[in-house]
């Protein structure tokens, strides 16, 4: 289903493009283009049929692109921060720490400093 929605959507981008560049420019920003008469569509009757046809394809795009996120946000379940993080024992519960004196791999950000300073070689004194 969204392989379909995601191809329709990719041809009316490329059709809005199309319809937007066909439209008349009305001076010209930078220059481009040159926004003069006697452009390829310069009748008042074509003009209509371009604006008519550039809210319809918007809409369209506007509504695929909505359905496209839905429909991705749909099969994916729901999730907490909390759920990543790893249960620590109390503070003060008894438990022993790891084997070789060591804390546990998680622990507190104090205790992770605590054993990267006992793990990093000291400098000789002079």
């Amino acid at each position: 289903m969204e392989t379909v929605l995601i191809v329709i959507h990719l041809m009316i981008v490329l059709a809005l493009v199309a319809v937007v560049l066909l439209q008349r420019s009305e001076g010209g920003a930078l220059g481009i283009g040159g926004g003069g008469g006697g452009g390829f569509m310069s009748g008042r009757g074509q003009a209509n049929a371009l604006t008519r046809a550039t809210t319809i394809l918007g809409t369209l795009f506007f509504i695929i692109s909505m359905s496209l996120t839905i429909l991705a946000n749909v099969s994916r379940a729901p999730t907490s921060v909390l759920d990543t993080v790893s249960p620590q024992a109390p503070i003060g519960s008894g438990q022993a720490p790891a084997s070789g004196g060591q804390a546990p791999a998680g622990g507190s950000l104090f205790d992770q400093l605590q054993r990267q300073e006992q793990q990093a070689p000291q400098p000789p004194r002079p």
